[in-house]
């Protein structure tokens, strides 16, 4: 996966809701980037599933509603740490969206 990467991904403590076809999870992002996030779920969605995301920063009470789609699921804890999931790539992010996405990031802690 990470020599796919194109954006650096920053270790945050966030929520968020993800809406896909029939399900809404709130859960913990482990990480995020301009390109996508990681959510930690044990029931996560489809590889392939369009979803809406949204997140807000409290500290700065920046918004973030974008859509995304699930390219990779982690079904069961990994070791070292690494808990059950799915990755979520962003489409098209406009640039209201890019700027606050840019901000929540400048917020969260140092690059993974």
């Amino acid at each position: 996966m990470s020599e796919n990467r194109k954006h650096a991904r920053v270790g945050t403590l966030l929520r968020c809701w993800c809406e896909g076809e029939n399900v809404t999870l709130y859960a913990r992002i482990a990480n995020l980037s301009e390109g996508g996030l990681f959510l930690r779920t044990s029931t996560p969605l489809a590889a392939g599933t369009r979803a809406q995301v949204r997140l807000t920063q409290q500290a700065t009470d920046t918004q973030l509603q974008a859509q995304a789609t699930v390219v990779w699921l982690r079904q069961d804890e990994q070791p070292a740490g690494r808990p059950p999931g799915m990755g979520l790539r962003f489409e098209a992010l406009d640039a209201d969206a890019l700027t606050s996405l840019r901000r929540i990031i400048s917020q969260q802690q140092t690059p993974l």
